[in-house]
């Protein structure tokens, strides 16, 4: 008996090669569009000391209360953490190499994120994200360049459909006076919560308005409005993002129930939805942090940004038309003096920046001509001793009609270089 075969864990992936070609596209799309805007990549570990998601994104919130992937360093007894989301790690960063000593900074960031949670569609253990963090800018102005960003960002993806909501939660201060009326409401309609809701009262009651489940629904839309207690300057804000989306020609709907689920938020919060992936459709979330450089022990510090969900716009471009990533040609080799000539011609082939596969495994040419066509590939590329000897090769068009030819190396390459 054979050993049991070893399967991925649940909620993590593998990305096929049938399936890469529309990552690859999302990522060459990311980084055209924020080269366009001025922003800079960095790169932080995959894991970070526990304590900075702690301290940054908030000890009541699901993700550090249930969902991180933490563990004690076996050498020193750190206690670290595969990283839940991009922000916290990228201002980290930032204070630690004094990034922002010659001014503000615009960085982007990718990379799998880790959150232990039941997988579902549009919803993984392990997940992937393209973030953008504006380090440094104060005005309202920053937070509509973001969102230009991620409008062009699915313009250039031919995303269709996808809605930008929008909401302002304020200041830490109103938050903190708009939490006692928050609680009485939810303790008057105790018998109306779920668990979850029960837990996070106390301790992060603002949660309760983002809940998904059905049976709450009415408690929430009864509920008192963060919007109604805000001050003069918070809704001069939030009314200066508006005044930018209109003026940027970019849609939007004003969700008072919008309010994030990570701790560092304040003032403007958004989410680009689509509609179409049904429970999970935020495919990219992001608002304003002005406070989390302080949460990390640096000086007061603005700052805004995003993070979008690779799967979920992945799952959004299933109708794209993504064409494959197939060979131009694909080198066919027969007898001893072929197959070292067969491999100088691929060699020379990619020289030219054509994507050549060489036969490998033996074979006669009736067989190799049928693992060429499997292949996609335009061309076959035809070695025998015969062409070796002469130093040409024999190329046959495979996705039209057309004569097999006889050419030189570089006539051969010309013609297959020829779209």
């Amino acid at each position: 008996m054979g050993s049991k075969t070893i399967n991925a864990i649940r909620g993590m992936n593998d990305i096929l090669p049938e399936e890469a070609p529309r990552w690859e596209f999302l990522e060459d799309a990311v980084r055209e569009v924020f080269r366009l805007y001025g922003y800079r990549q960095i790169r932080t570990p995959i894991v970070e000391l526990t304590e900075l998601f702690v301290r940054g994104v908030g000890e009541a919130t699901d993700i550090v209360e249930k969902e991180m992937y933490s563990f004690v360093d076996s050498m020193n007894g750190d206690k670290l953490s595969l990283r839940p989301e991009g922000t916290a790690p990228t201002v980290r960063a930032a204070l630690e190499h004094n990034l922002l000593y010659q001014g503000p900074q615009r960085l982007w960031y990718g990379g799998p994120l880790f959150r232990h949670e039941r997988p579902q569609k549009g919803r993984y253990r392990q997940y992937h994200s393209f973030g953008a963090e504006a380090l440094g800018f104060p005005g309202p102005d920053i937070d509509v360049e973001l969102l230009a960003l991620a409008r062009r960002l699915w313009r250039r993806l031919g995303l269709e459909g996808v809605e930008l909501q929008i909401n302002t939660i304020g200041s830490a201060q109103e938050r903190r006076a708009f939490r006692a009326r928050l609680v009485a409401h939810f303790e008057s309609h105790a018998s109306d919560l779920d668990e979850d809701a029960r837990r996070r009262l106390h301790v992060n009651p603002l949660r309760l308005l983002d809940s998904k489940n059905p049976a709450m629904q009415p408690v929430i839309e009864s509920a008192p409005r963060l919007f109604d207690v805000l001050g003069a300057d918070s809704r001069a804000n939030f009314e200066a993002v508006q005044e930018g989306l209109r003026e940027a020609g970019i849609p939007y709907v004003i969700n008072p129930r919008l309010v994030r689920g990570l701790d560092y938020y304040n003032l403007t919060v958004f989410e680009w939805v689509n509609p179409r992936l049904g429970a999970q459709n935020a495919i990219c979330s992001g608002g304003r942090y002005d406070g989390l450089f302080e949460q990390l022990g640096g000086k007061a510090t603005p700052g805004c940004g995003f993070g979008i969900g690779v799967e979920r716009v992945i799952l959004s471009l299933e109708n794209a038309r993504i064409p494959p990533a197939l060979p131009d040609a694909y080198v066919l080799r027969q007898g001893a003096v072929a197959e070292r000539f067969a491999a100088r011609v691929a060699e020379t082939l990619r020289e030219a920046g054509l994507v050549a596969v060489l036969h490998c495994g033996g074979g006669n040419f009736k067989a190799q001509m049928k693992k060429a066509d499997a292949s996609g590939a335009r061309y076959a590329v035809i070695v025998g001793d015969d062409e070796a000897a002469a130093g040409v090769v024999s190329i046959k068009p495979l996705r039209e009609q057309a004569d097999q030819q006889r050419l030189p190396v570089a006539d051969a390459i010309e013609r297959i270089g020829k779209r």
